[in-house]
This record gives C-alpha cells, structure tokens and sequence, in this order.
C-alpha cells in the first residue's frame, strides 16, 4: 500500500458504518456521516501488479506519449487531461472519431472497478487494450505498438528498469499504464478541510447543501464514500436509444438495463458536461434532472424519485458540490525518453 492524497469507496466499510447511513440519507450522527467522507491513508494494488517507482514512471511516460496511436497524435492524457481534471470537457471523446460516450475522469479509479460507463472492464490492467485498440480511438494493433516502443529510444531502459529486462509485451504496457494510473487522485478540498475539523473552510450555503445532499435530494444513496460514487451501475431514467449500458452485458437483466456507472463527484464543477453522453452542459441541468425523477420503468432506479426541491435547495447542492474541487493538477507531460 501506497500512502497518498486521496480517497476510497470501501473507507466508509472499514470505518464500520452502516450502509443505510447513505441509503436513507438519515443518519443519527452528523459526526457519523462526515467521517464516512474522510480519505483512507494508501492506494490499494493488486498482488498481481505491485506499486514500484520505475514501474509507474514507465507508466506515466506511456500515459503521454503519442507514440500509442497510430496516428502517433492521440495519447491517453488527449482524452483524460490532468489539466481538465482528467477528462476533456467535450460531450463526447474525440480520438480518430467522435465517440458516443464522454470520457470517464481517471480521479480515483483504484478505488471504483469494474470500469467503464457499463463496467465491461474488470479492472484497470484490462482497460488498456480497448481504447488503444479501437479503430474510433487511439486505433494501433498490439503488434505495432510492441514494435515502436521495442525500438523507440529509451524505453529498452525503462522497460529494463521496471520488469528486469527490456522486453516489451502486453502485460507490461498494462501493468505500467495501471500502476500509474491508479495514483491519479484529486487534490485536497475545501471540504476535506471541512471534514476534519476546519469550520471556517467552506461557507454556511454549502453545508446546507451537504445536509441536502445526505438528506432531501438523496444524492448520498449512490454518491457516498470519499470518492464520492458507489461504484455500482443505475438507470436513473434519463438514457433512450439503442446504448442500453450494463444492460447489453447481461441483456437478461430488467434492472441493469440503461444502467450507467455513477461517476466521482470529485472535481465535478471543473469537468462540464455531465452525465455518460454529455448530455447535461452545467451542474444546474444535472439537479434539474434528478429534481424530475426520470423516466418512469421497470429498470430505473428505486432511488429515483421527483424531489421536490426549491431553487435555493438547489443552489445550496451546487454550492456543496463545487466545495469537492481541490487544487488543480499541474503534472507536465514527461520528457521523451532518451
């Protein structure tokens, strides 16, 4: 484990807090509730692909390097830009083509496998491959890859560094790509200040947001833990058309159909637009969303309901939620490898 700056979906279990905490939004203990939202002291990673430095330096230099696209023009930072909370602020991701679904913030994603708007990838070594693969996207074969970076400068030494010698293959482009990745955390907020004990970190109209937020607008039944999600996947009855979500996995599931994953709330206010389509441009459409209750069928979620809620009740959740903004990310794209 890997001490660090940042948060886990599981902390609120290992704190030993009861799960309708976040359920029913009606905790007895105020005190109770904020430490739910507290952030854990380590990063966990796989037995299968231990932390070392030299293995995510390799990793982060794969992260912004254009060489893994065959036009040698897209890297993986073009859609998860560090600078843009690690998304792209586009409605869509854009690679060799427009896409059909906005790209997923990387802020936390140790804590929130199975990954993906419908969770087809089991975790973050198997996320790799998919858009590197994909002809809309970053559209390079493995083999090529393999090529270019079996002869391309300095890598032979950074591979070497990493595994013990400078072979270069699939598994390892995995293992460095998703030990670095899983470092990617959002920087301190507001509200984690808030949380452990500073009152003066953020004002009166957001803490009558986060009292919504645990209470009346029932955002905390999916968005709880440090990381702000449940991880889990929810039809919260706006998606239509033909992308039925987790629904085209296990296609036999009535409740699983237009499920989407829910997305950290970490950094949310810095990373327009919102939802898995970009189909909400502001935070103000979201809550006006959630405030209708959705779509009503068999798949939508029992947590969805109309809310009811006054235009201040409103402005104090966006007041909350830009309280989950920490300092930006400044990391620059390493220097090619010599």
């Amino acid at each position: 484990m890997r001490t660090w700056a940042g948060y886990s979906v599981a902390a609120a279990l290992l704190l030993g807090l009861p799960l309708a905490l976040f359920a029913t939004g009606q905790a007895e203990n105020p005190a109770a509730v904020r430490a739910s939202y507290r952030r854990p002291a380590a990063i966990p990673f796989p037995d299968s692909n231990p932390f070392s430095n030299a293995k995510h330096a390799l990793g982060e230099k794969l992260f912004f390097d254009p060489q893994l696209s065959g036009s040698k023009t897209i890297s993986c930072a073009t859609c998860h830009d560090p600078a843009r909370a690690w998304s792209d602020n586009l409605p869509h991701a854009v690679g060799v083509k427009e896409m059909a679904l906005r790209s997923p913030t990387l802020i936390d994603v140790a804590f929130t496998e199975p990954l993906g708007w419908d969770g087809k990838f089991a975790d973050l070594e198997s996320v790799t491959f998919g858009p590197l693969s994909s002809a809309a996207n970053m559209d390079i074969t493995e083999q090529e890859l393999i090529k270019r970076l079996t002869t391309a400068p300095g890598y032979a030494d950074a591979f070497t560094r990493a595994y013990g010698d400078a072979k270069v293959t699939r598994p390892r482009i995995e293992q460095a790509l998703a030990t670095f990745e899983r470092t990617i955390t959002a920087g301190e907020a507001p509200f984690d200040r808030w949380i452990m004990g500073d009152e003066s970190a953020i004002g009166a109209q957001a803490k009558r947001g986060f009292a919504l937020f645990n209470g009346k607008a029932h955002c905390a039944a999916c968005h709880n833990g440090p990381s702000f999600t449940d991880g889990s996947f929810h039809d919260i009855g706006t998606a239509e058309g033909d992308d039925i979500g987790r629904g085209q996995i296990f296609p036999t599931s009535v409740k699983l159909r237009y499920a989407f994953k829910t997305p950290t709330l970490r950094d949310a206010a810095k990373r327009p637009p919102y939802m898995h389509n970009g189909s909400a441009a502001t935070l103000q459409q979201v809550i006006d969303l959630y405030d209708k209750g959705g779509i009503d069928r068999p798949s939508r979620s029992p947590e969805i309901r109309p809310l009811g809620l006054t235009p201040d009740e409103k402005a104090d959740l966006i007041a909350f939620l830009q309280t989950l903004s920490g300092a930006p990310a400044t990391p620059n794209a390493p220097p090619p490898l010599r």
